[in-house]
């Protein structure tokens, strides 16, 4: 009996021509883009973390939804990331989660996740661009602006 296994693939759904793909340039363009991408329904509700996936002229090759969790949390595998970023082929990203309380200052646990995610992406040459927090609102605190990334 011959060997047989999965396929794993990743796949692109819209089907937007990549001249259309957004750029980002700053902050506020992350943030407009992500936010307006937001569940409105959930985002006071349930913390939820997303990457933006950019190829090497920082345009947009797509949004993923890594986790939602709770009322003050949601868990990361930086497994499951990294295989997200690699297998797209993405030489940079943005990270992004919501604080359904708000505020916007990151947590102790921000920072301790953002440099772990920092220090793994080295390896593999992957720019971190910025890790945004949003406000139920759409208020948001970028760690790049703030100098802490």
């Amino acid at each position: 009996m011959k060997a047989q296994v999965n396929e794993i693939k990743i796949s692109y759904k819209g089907g937007l021509k990549s001249s259309m793909w957004q750029k980002i340039s700053n902050s506020q363009d992350a943030a407009e883009l992500l936010f307006e991408d937001w569940d409105k329904d959930t985002i006071g509700i349930q913390e939820t973390f997303k990457v933006v996936l950019l190829n090497n002229s920082n345009k947009v090759k797509g949004v993923y939804q890594l986790s939602q969790g709770g009322i003050t949390g949601t868990l990361i595998d930086l497994r499951i990331l990294f295989a997200v970023i690699l297998k797209s082929l993405s030489v940079a990203i943005i990270l992004t989660h919501n604080h359904p309380s708000g505020k916007l200052e990151p947590s102790d646990a921000d920072k301790r996740l953002t440099n772990k995610i920092k220090k793994a992406s080295k390896l593999f040459d992957i720019t971190i661009l910025d890790h945004l927090i949003f406000a139920p609102d759409g208020d948001y605190y970028s760690f790049s602006d703030n100098g802490i990334l």
